[in-house]
């Protein structure tokens, strides 16, 4: 994906989305932190941007793409970065990457996981409607 990074791995022309700590009750039973728990931050983030961009609702219809790429581990802090990748009429997708920092004290940071996750704009009855033009 295009964008700056400092040298420790974070986009440098981004914010994230969304940042969130890993805790010791998001593990498995091997004690790394459940591939679940982070799926469910990547499309938490991901709605985020969509809601951002729709004005409105919106509901996940899809997990296009999913990568591991690194594991995260109990007191990674993770960062999560989102963007536009398309708008249909009433779809959306948004490509999210997943950064952890490490170790805290010295902010070096792993790219852990890249996805991409279509969401559809909805109205209160869960209808598809169209997504608005950009505003301005």
């Amino acid at each position: 994906m295009p964008g700056n990074t400092h040298t420790d791995g974070l986009p440098t022309d981004r914010i994230p989305a969304i940042r969130v700590l890993a805790m010791p009750m998001d593990t498995n039973a091997t004690g790394d932190i459940f591939g679940g728990w982070l799926m469910s931050q990547v499309d938490i983030a991901g709605s985020i941007e969509a809601v951002r961009r729709v004005r409105g609702r919106v509901v996940t219809v899809a997990v296009n793409e999913f990568r591991f790429i690194k594991p995260v581990y109990v007191g990674d802090l993770v960062s999560f970065y989102t963007r536009i990748h398309y708008i249909g009429t009433t779809s959306i997708r948004i490509h999210v990457e997943a950064w952890a920092e490490r170790n805290r004290a010295t902010e070096k940071c792993h790219k852990v996981a890249d996805a991409e996750l279509t969401y559809v704009a909805i109205d209160e009855d869960h209808n598809p409607i169209p997504i608005p033009p950009e505003p301005g």
